[in-house]
C-alpha cells in the first residue's frame, strides 16, 4: 500500500511538471493582467501618433532643406534650422521605439549617431561617391550630420552659406545635405509604414511571456534606451564617467550647442510619459501603461519609486546650462550629478521592474553598471 501511494505521488509530480512547462513554452503570463490592453493603448495611443508627429516634422524638414539647397539664402537657412530643431526633438519620442522595422534597419543608426564624425563627412563630400547604407558611414549622417552642415561649417550665418553658394565644391554640400534628409525621411516613412498597417496588429496580439513576445521585447528595448542613449550618451560619455577625463565634445548637437539640454530633457519627459502611459504629457481615459501594471502586481510602491526618480532626475538636468559643452567644462561635478540622479533609476527599472513583472533582460551592459 505505501508502494502504491508513493509511486502515485511522484506520478502527480512528474504530471504537474510537465503542465508547468508546457504553460511555459506557450508563453503563459504569471499574473493576470491584460497585456492586450496594454500592448493596444500602446501602439494606438502612444507609438504611432508618435510616429505620424515624427514623421509630418521631417516632412517639414525636409521640404525646408530643398528650399534651402534652392535658394542659400539667410531665411531659408533660419527656417531649416527650426525645422531641424523641431525634428530632432520630435526624435526623442520615437527614438526608444526600436522594434519592428526599426530593429530591421537599424533605423536609430542612422539617424543620431553622435558624436559625429566630421572628417567623414568632408570625406564624402569631397569625393561626391559615398554609400550612406554602410556602417561605416553611420556617424556621417542623420541630425548629427544636419547638426554640421547648418552650424558647424563657419562662425556666422554668412559663413555657411558661402560654402553652399561661392565654395568650390558648393554643389557637394548641396547634394549630400539633400542625400542625408532623403535618407531620414525615406527610413522614417518606412518605419510609420509598417506601424500604421501590419506591425501593428503583430505587436497587439503577441500578448505572451516570453523572451519573443511583444512586450518582453519591447521592455528591454525601452529600458537599453534610458540606460545607454539617455542616461550614458547624452550624459556619462561626454562627464568622462567612462573615461580618465571628460569628453565635452561628444555631447549631443555639438554644433549647435545651445540645444543639448533641451534635447535631454526632452528624451526624459518622453520616457516618463511612456512610463505612465501618456502622450506628450496628455493622458488617455483608458491607459494602461508600466505603472499601471505594476500597481495591478500591488507594486504600488515601486512604481511611485521610479516616477519621483525621473522627476528628481529632471530637476537636477534643469539646473544645467543649456550648452552641455560649457557645463562640462565650466562645472563638470553638476553633469556628473544629473548622470547619478539618472542611474538611481536604472535599478528600478533593470532589476526591480522587470523582476516585478517577469521579464528577462537579456542585453548586456557595457559600462559594469
Amino acid at each position: 500500500m505505501t508502494k502504491k501511494i508513493i509511486t502515485l505521488f511522484l506520478f502527480s509530480i512528474l504530471i504537474y511538471a510537465c503542465g508547468s512547462s508546457d504553460d511555459d513554452t506557450n508563453g503563459g503570463s504569471t499574473d493576470n493582467f491584460d497585456r492586450s490592453v496594454l500592448l493596444t493603448h500602446l501602439a494606438d495611443n502612444i507609438i504611432i501618433p508618435s510616429y505620424q508627429a515624427f514623421k509630418d516634422k521631417m516632412d517639414v524638414l525636409k521640404t525646408a532643406g530643398s528650399a534651402f539647397t534652392a535658394t542659400p539664402d539667410q531665411t531659408n537657412l533660419a527656417n531649416l534650422k527650426v525645422a531641424w530643431l523641431d525634428a530632432y526633438k520630435e526624435w526623442q519620442h520615437v527614438e526608444m521605439f526600436g522594434i519592428g522595422k526599426a530593429e530591421d534597419l537599424g533605423y536609430r543608426f542612422y539617424m543620431n549617431i553622435f558624436p559625429l564624425n566630421a572628417a567623414d563627412v568632408e570625406a564624402n563630400i569631397s569625393s561626391g561617391s559615398y554609400d550612406l547604407n554602410i556602417s561605416n558611414n553611420h556617424d556621417a549622417q542623420g541630425f548629427p550630420a544636419l547638426d554640421y552642415l547648418l552650424y558647424g561649417l563657419g562662425n556666422s550665418g554668412a559663413d555657411i552659406i558661402a560654402k553652399y553658394t561661392t565654395d568650390t565644391n558648393a554643389a557637394g554640400y548641396k547634394q549630400y545635405l539633400t542625400d542625408v534628409l532623403n535618407q531620414m525621411s525615406s527610413l522614417t516613412d518606412q518605419v510609420f509604414t509598417d506601424w500604421a498597417s501590419s506591425y501593428r496588429n503583430e505587436f497587439v496580439t503577441n500578448t505572451g511571456n516570453t523572451d519573443v513576445s511583444a512586450l518582453n521585447k519591447f521592455t528591454n528595448d525601452y529600458i537599453e534606451y534610458y540606460e545607454r542613449k539617455l542616461r550614458a550618451n547624452k550624459f556619462g560619455i561626454p562627464a568622462g564617467v567612462f573615461s580618465s577625463d571628460p569628453l565635452p565634445e561628444k555631447v549631443e548637437a555639438y554644433y549647435n550647442q545651445n540645444v543639448s539640454k533641451e534635447l535631454a530633457l526632452e528624451s526624459l519627459e518622453a520616457f516618463k510619459d511612456f512610463f505612465e502611459g501618456k502622450y506628450k504629457g496628455n493622458a488617455n481615459a483608458n491607459r494602461s501603461s508600466y505603472q499601471h501594471y505594476l500597481e495591478a502586481l500591488d507594486r504600488s510602491d515601486l512604481a511611485n519609486a521610479i516616477i519621483l526618480q525621473l522627476n528628481s532626475a529632471k530637476t537636477q538636468i534643469n539646473t544645467l546650462n543649456s550648452n552641455f559643452y560649457q557645463q562640462v567644462n565650466s562645472d563638470n561635478s553638476a553633469m556628473l550629478k544629473s548622470y547619478d540622479e539618472l542611474q538611481k533609476a536604472v535599478v528600478l527599472l533593470k532589476v526591480d521592474m522587470a523582476s516585478a513583472l517577469d521579464i528577462s533582460i537579456l542585453f548586456v551592459d557595457a559600462d559594469g553598471d
